[in-house]
């Protein structure tokens, strides 16, 4: 039987970031789809209902990317049959899913993981772990999970690559403590897949003064397509802790995803943060996990977020100032985004 299930086969990041934004009844126990049966053509048919009836972005991606799921249902259809082994019929349900072109879509088996990551690896990667190195030198403090310094110009600089972890408000503290003195501050999460969400919330809470609406969000409330609640409020508060009062950029490319997404969304809300470098990779839908009759795990987006203003940022969020690496800074040993960002601070 297929059968969807919160949290059971998220990974523990993730289970984490589906409880902190207070899901509805509908996703707090099992829902039983139809019974399908454990062949190539039912586990096909489980995966495009679970889709059809628990994916957030239908409607949006018919809108946007001209997504006709029941199109993609009669095409699939034709590739399965039910003499394929069990790898034939992961590649054709992972091409299945890669039409919804979301990076929260996955398929879990004991020999391969199947992604789709073409929101990232169809652009410039617009970061170096060379030019990296060479701006933090080896002298950098480090704090589970940030690696900090000054720069040479009396600019703080923050590399965080991943939210995968609780950021812990005494390291938050004494980052801020050691960065007081600098004129500004950079905070450079490019690829940053994500992780915590109440990271993302941590830090961002460290940039505002005030409590204010940062986004919104929606939860399905039944199977058809756009069965979804009214938006709710995503409110930020400002911390109790030591706050950053100076100008602040947050460098972007698109490798930023999910979590590190929801971060720069909570941030262009500020007045003294700029974002600097490439549209982020996006990931607003909130994911959870079903299973296949023959005992895969699928995850995918279940509940929509949105900007301040109302808008996706499934496919991202555009920085306020485009700047991309340069092949003759590169030569030169130079950062294009991080010198920009250092201009910009002090303009």
């Amino acid at each position: 039987m297929t059968k969807t299930t919160v949290y059971r086969h998220l990974p523990h990041a993730l289970r984490h970031l589906a409880m902190a934004c207070c899901l509805l009844p509908f996703f707090a126990s099992c829902i039983d789809e139809d019974e399908m049966p454990d062949t190539p053509s039912g586990n096909l048919e489980a995966l495009w209902h679970i889709i059809d009836e628990h994916y957030c972005f239908l409607d949006y991606k018919k809108a946007t990317i001209g997504l006709d799921w029941d199109e993609v249902h009669a095409r699939y259809s034709q590739r399965m049959n039910d003499k394929m082994t069990n790898r034939q019929m992961f590649e054709v349900l992972c091409d299945m899913l890669s039409e919804l072109r979301d990076g929260h879509v996955n398929i879990f088996t004991s020999f391969d993981t199947g992604r789709e990551w073409s929101w990232q690896e169809d652009y410039p990667a617009n970061v170096s772990d060379t030019l990296l190195r060479r701006y933090l030198g080896t002298d950098y403090k480090m704090s589970n999970g940030m690696q900090y310094r000054v720069l040479d110009d009396n600019i703080g600089y923050v590399r965080y690559s991943s939210f995968g972890n609780d950021v812990g408000a005494s390291n938050l503290e004494s980052m801020l403590v050691t960065l007081a003195p600098c004129r500004g501050l950079i905070i450079d999460i490019r690829d940053n897949g994500g992780g915590l969400i109440t990271t993302a919330q941590e830090l961002a809470a460290r940039f505002t003064n005030e409590e204010m609406v940062v986004g919104y969000i929606q939860h399905k409330t039944g199977k058809g397509r756009n069965d979804f609640s009214k938006m709710e409020e995503q409110r930020l508060s400002p911390s109790s802790g030591r706050r950053w009062q100076k100008k602040v950029a947050v460098l972007t490319n698109r490798g930023v995803f999910s979590a590190a997404n929801e971060f720069v969304k909570y941030m262009k809300c500020f007045p003294n943060t700029i974002v600097v470098g490439d549209r982020t990779g996006g990931g607003s839908g909130m994911p959870f996990s079903s299973q296949l009759p023959c005992g895969w795990s699928v995850r995918f987006s279940a509940c929509p977020m949105y900007d301040r203003d109302k808008q996706h940022t499934e496919f991202g969020i555009d920085p306020d100032y485009v700047v991309s690496l340069t092949d003759d800074d590169f030569a030169r040993g130079v950062d294009t985004i991080i010198e920009a960002a250092r201009k910009l601070l002090v303009k």
